[in-house]
Order: structure tokens, then sequence, then C-alpha cells
């Protein structure tokens, strides 16, 4: 059976699985059309992001809002074909606003060696620059579907956010927590701050959501901030 191009997770709500449910993109739609799209995956997601639109019954024409999470290649690589296609600019957090405009990914965490390896072998991870039109700000409250609200939790990277959705009850976390194979941190080598991120993370157990939408991994819609709880109350804060 072929794989859904948009997975239903809640009340206007869908997630994109892009490469498979490792990376995922995701959909908002308001009652009167509107689109918003967040995080388009890997450079060559943009056109899976745009089937995705498709297989709802939407079209370019309906996107209204286009935002990242944070600026690294596997969430803002499709960003630039998409932003062609709608012809919308980008929203994102200040702190990552430079990064996405250039097209380059913040600094990796330099306490780790394999940090240290890649960035000496490999440079930054590097994505076709966006347009960015907002920079967003913590607890700001943009205007769609009943109120999406910023959180700010740095640490993977400076601008990192997490979006709650509030007319539907969705978290979408961002790669604060991974939910590959069972809730775990994202990959250490590959944050600025491995040791803020493990910090921060615990706003996600403060907000109320019905549903936590993970950029990697499938989503919980069962109890899912017990399970983060749980998750953070196992795994401790590194200084």
């Amino acid at each position: 059976m072929a794989r859904a191009a948009a997975v239903p997770i809640a009340s206007g709500v869908w997630r994109i699985p892009l490469l498979g449910d490792f990376v995922n993109g995701f959909i908002l739609r308001d009652a009167d059309g509107q689109v918003t799209l967040v995080d388009m995956g890997v450079k060559q997601s943009g056109p899976k992001v745009l089937a995705a639109l498709a297989s709802i019954g939407s079209g370019p024409s309906d996107v209204t809002q286009l935002l990242l999470t944070h600026a690294h290649p596997d969430h803002a690589g499709g960003a630039a074909h998409v932003a062609q296609q709608t012809g919308r600019d980008f929203a994102i957090h200040e702190d990552d606003a430079a990064y996405a405009e250039a097209g380059q990914s913040p600094p990796r965490d330099q306490s780790f060696w394999l940090a240290r390896l890649m960035t000496r072998f490999m440079g930054s991870n590097a994505f076709p620059a966006v347009t960015v039109g907002e920079r967003l700000v913590d607890g700001q409250v943009l205007d769609i579907a009943g109120g999406l609200e910023v959180v700010h939790t740095p640490g993977h990277s400076p601008g990192h956010a997490a979006y709650l959705h509030r007319g539907s009850g969705v978290l979408i976390t961002g790669d604060s927590i991974f939910n590959v194979r069972g809730l775990r941190w994202p990959i250490k080598s590959f944050c600025t701050s491995f040791a803020l991120t493990t910090k921060t993370a615990h706003r996600l157990a403060e907000l109320d959501y019905t549903t936590a939408a993970f950029t990697h991994g499938p989503h919980l819609a069962d109890q899912p901030r017990e399970h983060i709880r749980r998750f953070l109350s196992t795994h401790p804060t590194v200084d």
C-alpha cells in the first residue's frame, strides 16, 4: 500500500511524511481554506510538500503562511522550492533568521568530537537560502486557525521553536525531542548547544496539548504530555 502524502492528525492538521516518518512537515488549514505550511524537509522534499497539499484538495494559491521550526537542511532544505511555488516568504524565530537567509546552519556543539570533525571536514550544513518575511519571538501568537503560539526552545539551534496550535491542541515539537523508536534526545553533534536543548525541552511539559507532532518520528495522540513528562523525568538535563 502506498504511503499517504498527508496523514491527518487533528481537525484541519496533517503531518507530511517527507522521509518516511523520520522527517515530517505539517499542514494547517483554516475553516476558510487558508493554509499554513510548517517545515519543508530536505532539498528534494519541496515537491512532496506540494503533493501533500494537493492530496487534501488545496493548492499553492491557498498557502498564506510558511513557517520553519529552525534553520537546518532537513527542515529548510525544500523551503526555497515551496516559496517559489507559493509566492510566500518564510517566518522563523529571529535568532535563526540570518541563518535561513544565508542558507547556512547555525554552529554545531564543539564539545563533541563528532561535531568538531564534521565542522572541520564538511563545513556548515548548507541549503538553498530563503527570504525571511517575519522574525518571530517567544510567546507570539500567529493568527492561524484559532492561534499558533511560538514557543522558543533554543539549544538545537539558537532560534529553534515549537509551535502550539491552540485550535486543534496540536504541539509541533520541532527537534527538541525525537520520537524515533521511542522518545529520545536529538543527535548531540547536530545541536548548537546540547546542554541547552536538554533544559529548554522542559517547556514542552508545561504546555497544554492533546497531540504531540514530532518533526522526527510519528505523532503521539495517546496522552502525549504524560509520555513527554516521563521522558524528561528519566533523562536529566546536561550541565
